[in-house]
C-alpha cells in the first residue's frame, strides 16, 4: 500500500503545480487508484487525513472545475463523488482559457511598451505564441476525442 499512498502524495504535488489546492490533487490520486471509483467525504478525510473543511473546499474545486461529479449511489445516504468521464480532457479545456489572458496580457504590455525593439519582440512572441495555441489546442483536443480508447467510432 506504501506504493498508492506515495502516488497519492505524487499527485497531490503535481495538481497543486497545476493549479489546484494539494488535498484536491490527493483527492484525484485517490480517485484514480481506488477500485470503488468514487468516495464519499468523510471517507476521503479520513484516507487522506485531512479536516472536513478542507475536504469541503477541495471538492467544491474539483466539482466546480469539472473534475469530479457528485452522485448518490442507490439506497445511499451520502454523496459520494467522482471522477468525470473525461476528466483529463476537461481540465485541458478549462486551461485553455488562459492562452486568451495571456494574448491579451501581451497586447497590454505592447499597448505600454513604445517602440523598444526588444520588448515588443518579447511581447510580440508571447502574444503570437498564445494566439497559436488557442487556435490549434482546440483542433488537437477535437481530435484526441475521435481517437481516444471508448471514444464514438474508435
Amino acid at each position: 500500500m506504501a506504493g498508492v499512498e506515495e502516488f497519492v502524495e505524487s499527485a497531490g504535488l503535481y495538481f497543486e503545480r497545476l493549479g489546484l489546492s494539494r488535498t484536491a490533487g490527493r483527492v484525484v490520486g485517490v480517485l484514480l487508484v481506488d477500485p470503488d471509483d468514487s468516495g464519499d467525504a468523510p471517507g476521503l478525510c479520513e484516507r487522506l487525513g485531512v479536516a472536513k473543511s478542507s475536504m469541503s473546499v477541495a471538492l467544491g474545486q474539483l466539482e466546480r472545475g469539472g473534475l469530479v461529479e457528485r452522485f448518490r449511489p442507490p439506497r445511499g445516504r451520502r454523496d459520494h463523488y467522482r471522477l468525470t468521464e473525461d476528466v483529463f480532457g476537461r481540465a485541458f479545456r478549462a486551461k485553455m482559457a488562459e492562452f486568451s489572458a495571456f494574448a491579451q496580457l501581451a497586447e497590454q504590455g505592447l499597448a505600454v511598451v513604445g517602440d523598444s525593439p526588444k520588448s515588443r519582440a518579447r511581447l510580440e512572441l508571447m502574444r503570437d505564441m498564445y494566439g497559436f495555441m488557442g487556435r490549434e489546442f482546440p483542433k488537437l483536443l477535437d481530435e484526441w476525442d475521435r481517437q481516444r480508447p471508448g471514444a464514438q467510432g474508435s
